[in-house]
């Protein structure tokens, strides 16, 4: 397998800590993609991914996923242990559940604050193959969003130790990375949230924390 990567983006962690917690990491083909220097949307890169975003996955028959959810469900049906999208069909639909609410409430809202406000992507302001000129109303709302889903966060650990229930799964990748994301935006977990730091304190200890 060949995984199209960029080290300092939140976008390919989400893969690179799944990867991590398969114990693949000896067995996939790093490829860095510069994405300050817009490799992204040279012709090259275009070949492999028209939409000009990573991660990218390409598996052994050649075959490319070019999203995050893709390149999950590859990994957790090449390799199923350790289960990070769910043992059953509950397991599952509480894990997809989840990982839909931290992408959707909390890492897309920091996409989107970033975005718009940024002056490194001043006409970046969604990524992919098109410019499109920021907003900056968005990106006060996508702060404001940030705090809604930061909020919401440490009223779920109040009752689990995990995001999505009893044990670590693909919803605490998405939900770190977006905790870490945040911190782009100079903002972070509230002093009074102390399930969630309780969470993040448990979480950074993984060693796929640190890829």
């Amino acid at each position: 397998m060949k995984f199209y990567d960029c080290a300092t983006a939140p976008s390919p962690r989400l893969v690179r800590m799944f990867i991590a917690e398969k114990d693949l990491g000896g067995t996939i083909e790093t490829v860095e993609v510069n994405l300050r220097e817009k490799e992204q949307l040279g012709d090259s890169f275009r070949a492999i991914n028209p939409f000009c975003t990573v991660p990218v996955l390409e598996t052994d028959d050649g075959t490319r996923l070019l999203t995050t959810q893709g390149c999950w469900r590859y990994l957790e049906e090449t390799k199923p242990d350790p289960a990070l999208l769910g043992h059953n069909a509950t397991e599952k639909a509480k894990i997809a559940d989840a990982v839909w609410r931290a992408e959707q409430d909390g890492f897309l809202a920091v996409g989107e604050a970033l975005r718009n406000t940024a002056k490194g992507m001043a006409d970046r302001a969604l990524p992919g193959a098109h410019d499109h000129a920021q907003i900056p109303e968005l990106g006060a709302r996508g702060k404001r969003r940030v705090g809604h889903f930061l909020d919401h966060l440490e009223d779920t650990l109040a009752t689990q130790p995990f995001y999505a229930g009893d044990y670590f799964s693909a919803a605490d990748i998405m939900a770190f990375v977006t905790v870490d994301f945040a911190g782009w935006l100079k903002l972070s977990l509230p002093e009074t949230a102390t399930n969630a730091q309780r969470w993040y304190d448990a979480v950074k200890l993984r060693p796929s924390a640190l890829v």
